[in-house]
């Protein structure tokens, strides 16, 4: 069994020899500068020192464009030695932090009215825009098809992408004031990744469409589930009808923060499965489990207990030996890891994760 099959076998809840041993979150080679700093080179062979399995994350994507194009090279508004300022050419406006664990904040959206998104949409939401796809895309077909791991089609958040453009602040009131204006980001931009997908299914056999949402913080979803209903369900209904005529099985969520609430409406709405569950945001994946039996979870496993040492760490695998028990589980770090992990503990914490993964026999739920 190759780590494709394992990771789809584990998360449609099919029998399984062992679970997957993946990053979950780092991306490839993702490291802090203490660390290669103090073991030069490591950015360039921590996969394969901490054996992960996969690549990225643990599964792919691919290098078209699925999110707003033609932003240009960004104007630089500001700069000194800790931050910089700039603008896109969709009218964003970042600031960027060169240091520390956060990067890049918004501080101006392109998007206030509903000028603004034809605007934003007839120049950055097009999928016949062709630099969407690399000048490569027919070697990267060729390489997608003998690969032997699992690979996504993007999707920048049916919520994901409006706070994207709007930011959360605004969006949250036009869901109320302007509903039209929700209404036509939602629905626009997942006409144009639905187009963009169409393509792309014709060269490439997918694995997993993916969302990305961050809809909740430490006291749960951002919207209530009427909101959730009337602005997403339908698009994700849209999404889940392509997956079922395209024979894709995983319809993955990435949202932080305490989704007690929200998994039960992302399982309503056609998804399969979610991921990271924070611990320090309080989820009970147990509780989850029991009302949402056949949703898939990654993660779970608290990143705090990297900074605290290997007794933490140990205690923590006890806890990754009950998730893979649960069944459709694959056990990780709940998010990056943090700028005040050492080395030693990032490493201890995967020796012992990857030790877990190999004894535990995974539960199977149907």
């Amino acid at each position: 069994m190759n780590h494709r099959e394992r990771f789809i076998r584990t998360l449609t809840g099919r029998e399984v020899d062992r679970v997957p041993f993946i990053k979950v979150f780092g991306e490839t080679n993702g490291i802090t500068p203490a660390w290669e700093q103090e073991q030069p080179g490591l950015s360039k062979n921590i996969d394969s020192i901490l054996q992960f399995e996969g690549i990225r994350r643990g599964w792919g994507r691919t290098t078209v464009n699925q999110h707003l194009s033609q932003r240009g090279v960004p104007e630089i508004l500001e700069e000194n030695e800790t931050r910089l300022v700039r603008r896109f050419a969709d009218g964003m406006v970042q600031i960027v932090q060169k240091e520390g664990d956060f990067h890049a904040q918004a501080i101006e959206f392109p998007v206030k009215n509903m000028a603004d998104w034809k605007r934003v949409k007839a120049n950055h939401v097009q999928a016949d825009d062709p630099t969407r796809f690399p000048k490569n895309w027919a070697d990267c077909v060729k390489e997608f098809k003998v690969r032997d791991y699992p690979l996504q089609l993007s999707h920048a958040g049916v919520y994901g992408f409006a706070r994207t453009v709007m930011g959360d602040a605004a969006l949250l009131y036009a869901m109320y004031d302007t509903p039209e204006l929700v209404h036509a980001i939602m629905d626009e931009y997942t006409d144009m990744v639905l187009t963009l997908w169409g393509r792309m299914v014709k060269d490439v056999d997918f694995d997993i469409i993916e969302f990305w949402e961050d809809m909740a913080s430490k006291n749960g979803c951002l919207i209530s589930p009427d909101m959730f209903r009337e602005f997403m369900r339908p698009n994700y209904q849209r999404v889940a009808a392509f997956a079922r005529e395209h024979k894709i099985e995983i319809i993955l969520v990435d949202s932080d923060g305490h989704v007690d609430e929200l998994a039960p409406l992302m399982v309503e709405a056609g998804v399969t499965a979610m991921y990271p569950f924070e611990a320090g945001a309080g989820c009970d994946v147990d509780a989850i489990r029991r009302q949402c039996p056949t949703l898939g979870m990654l993660g779970g496993l608290a990143k705090e207990s990297m900074i605290y040492g290997k007794a933490a760490i140990d205690k923590e695998m006890e806890r990754a030996r009950h998730l893979i028990s649960l069944g459709r589980m694959i056990p990780g770090p709940d998010h990056f890891v943090q700028a005040d992990v050492c080395w030693e503990n990032y490493r201890y914490f995967n020796e012992r994760l990857r030790e877990v993964v190999m004894t535990t026999r995974p539960g199977i739920r149907a």
